[in-house]
């Protein structure tokens, strides 16, 4: 059968909830603004050379839009970025923050 499980009590502490993984595209997001950021360069100058509104770009760093592969190439493109370095990048979040 299942497992027993208790729930939380005066007597039993409450272990502290493990973090959710992020998505895939807030991973992407992240990447993009750590690029430009790098490049330091603004968003209406990435989002230009993309042919992108800056708005757009600007949830895509966030991670609130997910983007096709079209939109992707063309903004990683604007950074001088392959869509596969930035996945092999996005998919690495720490060996890049160590690096940093």
């Amino acid at each position: 059968m299942g497992e027993i499980l208790r729930f939380p009590g005066p007597d039993r502490p409450t272990a502290p909830a493990p973090e959710p993984e992020p998505l895939w595209r807030e991973l992407v997001g992240r990447e993009l603004h750590r690029e430009r950021h790098h490049r330091g360069e603004r968003l209406v100058d990435v989002a230009q050379r993309a042919g992108v509104s800056v708005q757009y770009l600007s949830e895509v760093e966030r991670g609130l839009k997910d983007p096709s592969s079209e939109m992707l190439h063309a903004i990683a493109g604007a950074l001088d970025l392959s869509v596969r370095r930035l996945a092999v990048r996005a998919g690495r979040p720490d060996a890049l923050a160590l690096a940093a």
